[in-house]
């Protein structure tokens, strides 16, 4: 690839693609008000941030004024996965605190250990701490393993989940013995939360700490999973009530990708007799899109968790997180999707390219199940509608037949490699929806059936 423009990718050969699956372009490739911010700040100054820049603390307060709650102390950083490493220390001296405060009140010391409760299939990053708590990287090769301190819990995955939710209108349903039908989603979310309220009991019982509860508000490699509602009101609950802190991982899903919502975390908020039931994180990380393109992340938490960081004596200190000229992108990133209503964007294209793979699947059997919420969506493909016999390697070939013959770039994901993931820059038109989907059913539909039995003969798409 040699450049980029809007929601196009252009290769050394001139050939230009439509990008469908680049949520880090967050206000498309080579958007010119970011691109003259960054030059300008370039041309000013760039250092590292042992210097406070006004951009530092200008971006700081945007970042901060965007989230509910007292989410007002803001650490940047370089990734998401340098984020998630963070907040990790974070949660884990608020309750090295909290347990020192409990043994003073005592007058007793306690050999109590800090337990981290994740998601099966989840990823929050590279380092070693991010991928102790990654249970989708604990499943590739042998190199690591879900270790003691970490719990896992069940994906709220309704659709083939351990849980799921029949959609009788459609004709779909679960094969897996193992598994239960639920009358809804709301009972999924119940059956779901009660994994997360056992592991508080049960760790809690041992003696033991629950550090933090860390979720993707939504979870992408494992196939575009938005929970259910009530399920994160749920676990959120029991966490704190066990005196762990909630860490909303945002990296791949926050600035209003979902549409309807600036961050995933607030997707399941709901009102009950006028009353909002509103979650706020003690803790939330944000990374991909922040810079659009520039290596910016941040993480932002509450004055009280930050304090107890601070108690411990342990400066944090990050050589180029937060320069001037990241901060530069990072504030005309927020500029640019406030100015061009990009999060409304993402809504109505979003429900457009619903509508679009609706229509293609009451034409075929091969879609499963369409899910996710503005430009953030799963397209589920399956064998059978029954036994939702997951579709890997005729996904993985129209994911590469769009490539090659439509020039459209889609990605793969699911913990079948059976999910087309649909997130791309926030600036994707309506047009684009639709030339996309219409490849789409050429590539499934056409292409597909001239190669179905050779499918064992090609290699896998690498996504």
């Amino acid at each position: 690839i040699n450049h980029g423009h809007k929601a196009r990718l252009v290769d050394i050969n001139g050939v230009e693609y439509l990008d469908t699956r680049n949520n880090v372009a967050h206000c498309g490739h080579g958007h010119p008000d970011i691109v003259r911010a960054i030059t300008y700040q370039m041309e000013q100054l760039n250092t590292n941030t042992r210097y406070l820049h006004p951009h530092a603390s200008l971006l700081a307060k945007k970042l901060s004024d965007l989230l509910p709650g007292s989410l007002d102390v803001v650490f940047f950083v370089n990734s998401g996965s340098e984020a998630n490493d963070l907040a990790l220390r974070l949660a884990r001296a608020h309750s090295k605190q909290r347990r020192n405060q409990i043994s003073q009140k005592s007058d007793r010391t306690t050999e109590s250990k800090c337990k981290i409760i994740t998601i099966d299939h989840a990823y929050h990053g590279h380092t070693l701490a991010t991928l102790d708590v990654s249970p989708y990287k604990h499943r590739q090769g042998n190199e690591m393993s879900c270790p003691e301190y970490v719990s896992r819990v069940p994906c709220p995955d309704v659709y083939r989940g351990r849980h799921f939710v029949k959609r009788t209108a459609q004709g779909d349903s679960n094969g897996d013995t193992n598994s239960e039908n639920c009358i809804n989603e709301m009972e999924a979310a119940k059956e779901y939360a009660s994994y997360v309220e056992q592991e508080c009991e049960q760790i809690t019982s041992q003696g033991h700490s629950v550090s933090a509860f860390l979720m993707e508000g939504g979870m992408s490699v494992a196939g575009v999973i938005l929970p259910p509602a009530s399920y994160l009101r749920r676990c959120v609950n029991a966490v704190r009530e066990a005196g762990g802190l909630y860490i909303a991982d945002e990296v791949q899903t926050g600035f209003g990708r979902l549409g309807k919502c600036m961050w995933a975390f607030q997707y399941s908020n709901t009102k009950d007799g006028g009353v909002s039931d509103e979650i706020i994180p003690d803790i939330v990380t944000v990374g991909k899109p922040f810079g659009n393109g520039m290596p910016i992340a941040a993480v932002i938490t509450t004055p009280c968790v930050a304090s107890a960081f601070e108690s411990f004596g342990v400066e944090y200190f990050n050589t180029f997180a937060g320069s001037p000229v990241c901060c530069a992108a990072g504030l005309s990133m927020l500029d640019v999707l406030s100015k061009e209503r990009l999060q409304e964007n993402a809504s109505n294209v979003g429900n457009y390219l619903v509508e679009l793979f609706r229509d293609v699947k009451s034409r075929n059997d091969w879609i499963g199940d369409i899910r996710g919420s503005g430009l953030f969506l799963g397209v589920e493909l399956v064998r059978d509608q029954q036994t939702l016999d997951p579709a890997t390697k005729e996904t993985s070939y129209v994911c590469s037949v769009l490539k090659d013959k439509y020039k459209i770039l889609t990605s793969v994901d699911g913990p079948h490699e059976n999910v087309i993931v649909v997130k791309p820059p926030m600036v994707f038109s309506r047009e684009d929806a639709e030339f996309f989907v219409s490849c789409f059913e050429k590539a499934l539909v056409e292409d597909l059936q001239l190669v179905k039995d050779g499918l064992g003969d090609l290699s896998k798409t690498p996504t």
